[in-house]
């Protein structure tokens, strides 16, 4: 038995540094999977547990990827690079202003859309408009990776690893508030001050005061209009603390993902409309042509 748990724990500490270090440069996930199947194969761990730790999970699948299409939506239809130009022209020229803004935007995007958003999808956008502005883009780099870990905590959603800590049952919006609503807030007050002390030297540099301005699509739009309303459908059925099974039972949004779900479903549809009659119209230009 002692033996049997011996070979459990090296095999879960060789698959976590696995995915950490990635030696051969695999991906993540391969060392993941690797190393789940080696203890079923092995028969370290019923194939019937196995199994049932899968299902058990389907919430938090659920949620994740409702989370990974809304932002990957609102990539595709340029609503980070939207975010990224308006703070670049509000700026007015200062780098320093810039950063504010960032970092402000990266509050938002954190609090309501999780950290990976912040790290995955709008870090590229405020790099690709502040080259354009011909700002020094380190600061503004740090304030996405530094907020994107202290903003993490706002709200159950501003991490997915929450969803993992509470085995996806997460508590009630005001037992979450009262236990982590003054951290987070103690966590994005002290590291703004402290990075751009850190940063002084790069944020006195000037930008350009304007860049073309980009305007927002119909898709893009939707993408906006369907991650508010995850927020505000994630946010107050949190509030009320409506117990997610029967809730499922009565088909309404008793959960994160029936939540994600309603907003992944209304921006993809608009979405999908947009970009037919874009993709419509460019057609009808060529055959005019």
């Amino acid at each position: 038995m002692m033996l049997h748990h011996e070979a459990i724990w090296a095999i879960a500490a060789l698959t976590t540094a696995g995915v950490i270090i990635r030696p051969l440069r695999v991906p993540e996930w391969v060392w993941a999977v690797t190393g789940a199947a080696l203890l079923v194969v092995t028969g370290l761990i019923p194939v019937s547990m196995a199994g049932a730790g899968i299902l058990k999970g389907g919430d938090v699948y659920l949620f994740l990827t409702g989370m990974m299409l809304l932002s990957e939506t609102a990539r595709a239809n340029g609503l980070f690079d939207w975010i990224a130009t308006w703070a670049v022209n509000h700026a007015a020229g200062s780098t320093s202003r810039l950063f504010t803004l960032v970092y402000m935007a990266g509050v938002v995007v954190t609090t309501f859309m999780s950290n990976d958003a912040t790290a995955v999808v709008l870090t590229p956008a405020v790099l690709a408009v502040a080259t354009r502005a011909k700002a020094d883009p380190l600061p503004l780099l740090f304030a996405c990776a530094l907020i994107a870990n202290a903003a993490s905590f706002v709200l159950p959603v501003s991490n997915p690893a929450n969803l993992v800590l509470y085995d996806g049952a997460l508590p009630a919006l005001g037992s979450w508030m009262a236990s982590f609503a003054l951290p987070s807030l103690m966590a994005i007050v002290t590291t703004y001050p402290i990075l751009r002390l850190i940063e002084r030297k790069h944020l006195r540099q000037e930008c350009a005061s304007q860049v073309e301005p980009m305007r927002l699509t119909v898709g893009g739009k939707a993408s906006l209009a369907g991650i508010v309303l995850t927020a505000v459908l994630l946010v107050t059925i949190s509030a009320f603390d409506r117990p997610p099974r029967s809730a499922d039972r009565a088909g309404r949004c008793g959960n994160g993902s029936g939540c994600i779900r309603a907003g992944t479903t209304l921006t993809i549809n608009i979405s999908e409309g947009d970009f037919m009659g874009r993709s419509a119209a460019r057609g009808r230009a060529v055959r005019s042509g």
